[in-house]
């Protein structure tokens, strides 16, 4: 396959979005994981990975824990209703869920969702595979801006209330121009939308 079509939509794909960036972060880029990605992407820099002459997808993790003040199944059932996802989401993203109401959470259910990503519309198509009432629930990407994304939704009882745990793993199209993405802004960005959806959910359910 001829990679050079898909190097040059990445190199405009990250110049398009730079200026987004720069506003939505204030300019603060990952500048420490930067030269690592950079030197990947000549193969040089200890610590780098090395260059094999094909395309290598590096997966990423993203976890994050809150306590909620309330009882796990009222938790649960907030959270199983995808509609919800609007109201824990940043505006900068435009995100809207195309799926009419009434979802069927199930494993197998498909979920449709548009949002904007530095400026750019994106399309995305979820599907539940994994559903265990007031448990525990999985969300995979089909269709979007990740060359691979699941999403792990973890609910345990504690003396507080209850314990949510959210594991994303991820990775980035483009090979290595997206291990420079990541450095850039990505994570970045998906750092500060869980420290929204983070606030939100206290400001809904109150802090433990």
């Amino acid at each position: 396959m001829d990679l050079f079509p898909w190097g040059s939509i990445a190199i405009s794909w990250l110049l398009s979005a730079l200026p987004e960036v720069a506003r939505d972060t204030g300019g603060r880029y990952r500048s420490e994981e930067l030269r690592p990605a950079l030197d990947a992407c000549v193969g040089t820099g200890s610590g780098a990975e090395q260059v094999t002459g094909r395309t290598m997808a590096r997966r990423w993790q993203l976890e994050q824990t809150q306590i909620i003040p309330r009882p796990r199944g009222e938790v649960f059932a907030f959270f199983a209703d995808a509609h919800n996802l609007e109201r824990l989401t940043p505006d900068f993203l435009g995100f809207e869920i195309l799926t009419p109401r009434p979802i069927e959470m199930k494993p197998g259910a498909l979920i449709d969702y548009s949002l904007r990503l530095y400026g750019l519309p994106v399309n995305w198509k979820t599907r539940i595979e994994v559903f265990e009432p007031e448990t525990r629930f999985v969300d995979t990407q089909l269709e979007g801006p990740y060359r691979y994304w699941r999403h792990l939704h973890e609910f345990e009882d504690v003396e507080q209330g209850t314990r949510m745990r959210d594991v994303v793993n991820y990775e980035i199209p483009f090979g290595l121009l997206g291990t420079v993405a990541r450095a850039l802004f990505v994570r970045g960005t998906l750092e500060r939308i869980f420290g929204y959806r983070r606030q939100a959910i206290t400001g809904i359910f109150g802090a433990a």
